[in-house]
């Protein structure tokens, strides 16, 4: 079992890292290292939450194993670090970090999935995001072009 959670970990840490590649080539707040990070860390929280605890006795029936309960406190976690993204420009009344808050969020996303051992979810999640994120780019660059050229004539 120790060999499936390595590989658990390891595809979690890839997956991120490609989302972390992507937001590094873009310059953005959150980089390589922030979303292996969250995407390894996420893993590593919902396989101890599914079986951590596993060598606890539970005899009565007052007591029972929720595994998701961790996993809901990565969610809520995440929370603060994507907050931690966002910044409001009030001079040019501009939020930046949306995407970048989003990104980690869908990385930890991704990361609880591979430590479920859901890997076919993970990658299928993982080349989603980097295809909305370069979608966006490209449509980006479009409507850029389009301003300048109004801005010339």
């Amino acid at each position: 079992m120790e060999y499936e959670f390595l590989l658990r970990i390891f595809c979690a840490a890839v997956l991120g890292g490609l989302i972390g590649l992507e937001r590094e080539y873009r310059a953005k707040e959150a980089g390589f290292r922030t979303h292996f990070l969250v995407a390894l860390g996420s893993a590593v929280f919902m396989i101890v939450s599914a079986y951590g605890f596993s060598d606890v006795p539970m005899s009565d029936t007052t007591h029972r194993w929720d595994v998701s309960r961790i996993a809901a406190q990565v969610v809520s976690g995440i929370g603060f670090i994507g907050a931690g993204t966002i910044i409001f420009r009030k001079s040019e009344n501009i939020v930046s970090g949306l995407t970048t808050a989003a990104g980690l969020w869908v990385t930890a996303a991704i990361g609880l999935a591979c430590g479920g051992g859901m890997y076919v979810l993970s990658i299928a999640t993982t080349l989603m995001v980097l295809a909305g994120l370069e979608a966006f780019n490209f449509f980006l660059r479009k409507i850029d072009k389009k301003r300048k050229e109004k801005q010339e004539n």
